[in-house]
């Protein structure tokens, strides 16, 4: 079989979003986002939530870590050490209160474990959260609309738009894997054993943004990381297969990443991690810059099979 990358057939199933999964997503959007409303005529209770600023003194010295300004906090919710939310209660906005407070033994700052504190707060603001009706209310506060209607017009817009994307994506990347499976290429044990080295990395990448590590995520997926190498090394081969094919229709086709490209694939990665471009200076290495432009050309072939592919819509 000869290398083939034009006139590939395939399918574009197109999902059409439905009312149930607008009126679904409308229930989750306002679960997970409550009302806020300030409180202004009466004192703290369990249960609110403050915005205050701190100042954390040891022996009257201030110690490092333990200042913040416009903090959010909920009474009531354990997230600060023990007994600092309590002396935080029947207060009202704009009190000044001193919270002393003695850290837990087992603190993680040596310095502080076990020792007595103080905490030099100022309360700034008391509010209450409740749960929103799917009303019209609902619609103009939290999404920004004139009404219920408006606001499920636009949902169903935004989620056909992301299953059409999604779609195009899979579409997409069905294509190249037809191309690679024509190619004469068979990876070898070092590249595959690479590529599931970079497939780790990417998860160990994406646990991290999350707040999880490794180790975590295998005790609660109840697997090892050996289990996960020999998982990803299942799909190494087409991995490696499909990058052997882009290298070479790019190279047969021309197809290169301008300047231009990698700049703005750069502000994307920057943006991506909510990073400044000055902050991810230090990350701009020649790998960076081709993995970069590995990216680039593999979009670009993929739009370039697709464009000369047979494609039935469904």
């Amino acid at each position: 079989m000869s290398f083939t990358y034009r006139g590939l057939k395939a399918q574009l199933d197109r999902h059409i979003i439905t009312e149930d999964e607008i009126n679904r997503n409308l229930e989750r959007l306002r679960q997970q986002n409550p009302r806020i409303a300030k409180v202004t005529d009466r004192p703290t209770e369990n249960g609110d939530e403050i915005v205050l600023d701190y100042a954390g003194f040891c022996d009257d010295e201030q110690f490092a870590g333990g200042t913040a300004e416009k903090q959010t906090l909920v009474l009531g919710s354990g997230t600060f050490i023990p007994g600092f939310e309590e002396q935080l209660l029947d207060k009202v906005c704009g009190e000044k209160v001193t919270v002393k407070v003695t850290f837990p033994k087992q603190y993680h700052a040596e310095n502080l474990a076990g020792k007595e504190a103080e905490f030099r707060c100022t309360i700034h603001e008391i509010r209450v959260k409740t749960e929103y009706e799917l009303d019209d209310t609902f619609a103009r506060e939290f999404g920004h609309c004139k009404n219920l209607e408006v606001m499920r017009q636009k949902l169903g817009e935004s989620l056909q738009a992301f299953a059409d994307e999604r779609g195009e994506m899979d579409l997409q990347d069905r294509l190249l894997r037809q191309a690679a499976e024509t190619l004469e290429f068979e990876p070898t044990p070092s590249q595959i054993d690479g590529e599931v080295e970079n497939q780790m990395q990417n998860l160990t990448a994406q646990l991290a943004q999350q707040g999880l590590q490794l180790e975590m995520y295998c005790s609660f997926m109840g697997t090892t990381e050996d289990k996960l190498r020999e998982d990803f090394r299942n799909n190494a081969r087409i991995a490696v297969q499909m990058q052997a094919a882009v290298e070479l229709i790019a190279d047969l086709e021309g197809l290169s990443a301008t300047k231009e490209e990698i700049e703005e694939a750069t502000a994307v990665v920057a943006k991506q991690n909510r990073m400044t471009l000055e902050q991810l200076q230090p990350y701009l290495d020649a790998e960076f810059e081709q993995a970069l432009i590995r990216s680039i050309l593999t979009s670009k072939v993929m739009r370039l099979i697709r464009d000369a592919a047979d494609i039935a819509v469904v």
